[in-house]
C-alpha cells in the first residue's frame, strides 16, 4: 500500500496499435497502454489495453475497491483490456470511466457498449458486478478527481481525437501524453502548455524523425520530439512510451542509448517500471 504522500506511475502496458507478445519483446513488454499513478491512497488508471488485466491482480492484493480509469482515447489497442480487468467482476468494488475526446453525441458508455456488444463480443457491459459509472467531459477540463489532486487535460492530435492528461499531487507532476501527432512547423501548444515544468512526461514516442515522413497523418509522433518538446518545456524526466509493435527489446535499448545522448535523463518505458517526481 502507498503512504498519504507517496507519487508515482507505474507501467502496465507500453505497445502501441497491438498487443506484441515473444521472446523479443521479454524486458520491455509487449501489452498495450495501461498506466497507474497512485496519489497517496487514491489510485488512477489512464487506458485500458492489455496491461489493464495484470493490473487487476495488484489491485485485489492491495485491498483497492475505489478508483477511477481515464481513457486517452478509444481506439481499440486503448481499450481492449477494459472486458478482461477482473476489478470489475467483484460487487464491493467502485469505477468511474472518464473520457474527455468523443464528440458527434458519442459518449464513454455508448462506445464501451459498442465495443462488448455482438457480434464483437460475447457479453455486454452488464455483466459486471462493480459499480460501474461513466463520465464525459471535454479535453481542456480542469477536474478534480480526489482532495489534494487535479487533472489538468488538453486536446491531443490524433484520428477522432484524443486526451493529454496531467495529474499534479503534493506540488508534483506526472504527465501522460499519446497518442498525438506533431505539428512540422513548429511546438504543439496545447501540449507545451501541459507538459510546462512537470517532472515526468510519459510521449507518444511510437517513430523516429526518420521514419516519421512515410507515417504522416497516422496520429503518431517521434521519441525526437518528445525529447525538444520536454527541453523546451522545462520538462524534469522524458519518458518514451506508445512503443511500434516490431520495436524488439535490442531496438528500444539503442533508441533509449540515442536518447540519453540527446537528452540525458530520458527513459524508455517498460512493464512494470515504476518511477518517483
Amino acid at each position: 500500500m502507498s503512504s498519504d504522500s507517496d507519487f508515482f506511475v507505474r507501467f502496465w502496458g507500453v505497445r502501441g496499435s497491438i498487443a506484441c507478445p515473444g521472446p523479443e519483446t521479454t524486458r520491455f513488454g509487449g501489452n498495450t497502454p495501461c498506466i497507474e499513478i497512485r496519489c497517496g491512497s487514491r489510485v488512477l488508471i489512464f487506458d485500458a489495453g492489455t496491461g489493464l488485466r495484470h493490473l487487476g491482480a495488484t489491485l485485489a492484493a492491495d485491498g483497492i475497491s475505489d478508483l477511477d480509469l481515464f481513457l486517452s482515447h478509444t481506439h481499440i489497442d486503448h481499450v481492449v483490456g477494459f472486458p478482461f480487468f477482473c476489478y470489475l467482476f467483484k460487487p464491493e468494488n467502485k469505477l468511474r470511466v472518464w473520457s474527455g475526446h468523443l464528440d458527434d453525441g458519442k459518449t464513454t458508455e455508448s462506445v464501451l457498449r459498442q465495443l462488448m456488444a455482438e457480434p464483437l463480443f460475447p457479453v455486454p457491459v452488464d455483466i459486471f458486478t462493480a459499480d460501474v459509472s461513466f463520465h464525459d467531459f471535454t479535453a481542456g477540463d480542469t477536474l478534480a478527481p480526489a482532495d489534494g489532486v487535479t487533472l489538468r487535460t488538453t486536446m491531443l492530435n490524433h484520428p477522432q481525437n484524443a486526451t493529454g492528461y496531467r495529474v499534479e499531487f503534493g506540488g508534483r507532476s506526472i504527465c501522460y501524453v499519446t497518442d498525438t501527432e506533431h505539428f512540422e512547423d513548429g511546438p504543439d501548444r496545447n501540449i507545451l502548455g501541459l507538459i510546462a515544468g512537470a517532472d515526468i512526461v510519459i510521449y507518444d514516442s511510437t517513430f523516429s524523425d526518420a521514419e516519421y515522413p512515410d507515417f504522416k497523418g497516422w496520429g503518431h509522433s517521434t521519441w525526437e520530439e518528445g525529447a525538444r518538446l520536454c527541453t523546451a518545456a522545462g520538462v524534469g524526466t522524458f519518458v518514451i512510451f506508445h512503443h511500434a509493435p516490431e520495436r524488439t527489446d535490442d531496438d528500444l535499448d539503442i533508441i533509449g542509448a540515442a536518447a540519453a545522448s540527446m537528452r540525458p535523463g530520458s527513459l524508455v518505458a517498460r512493464e512494470g517500471m515504476t518511477l518517483r517526481p
